[in-house]
């Protein structure tokens, strides 16, 4: 199970995905590289947090747009 992530990481990220959607995707190497080009975030814990729920929310929605649904087991 994944860790809740605190309203300022997710708020943070919206915020950039509104303004560079085109720009991220569902890598997080270059989803981190993106967040440090955008911001001016100094600390690297913040950034690959920032980072990773935006790969995350990427990959979510690809998947939801394919319908892919997991299998029960």
């Amino acid at each position: 199970m994944g860790s809740v992530k605190p309203s300022y990481i997710k708020n943070f990220a919206d915020e950039l995905m509104r303004g560079y959607e085109d720009s991220f995707n569902k890598d997080f190497e270059q989803n981190k590289l993106k967040v440090s080009e955008y911001t001016d975030i100094k600390n690297k814990t913040i950034r690959n947090r920032v980072a990773g729920y935006i790969t995350r929310v990427n990959r979510q929605k690809t998947e939801h747009r394919r319908g892919e649904v997991e299998p029960d087991v």
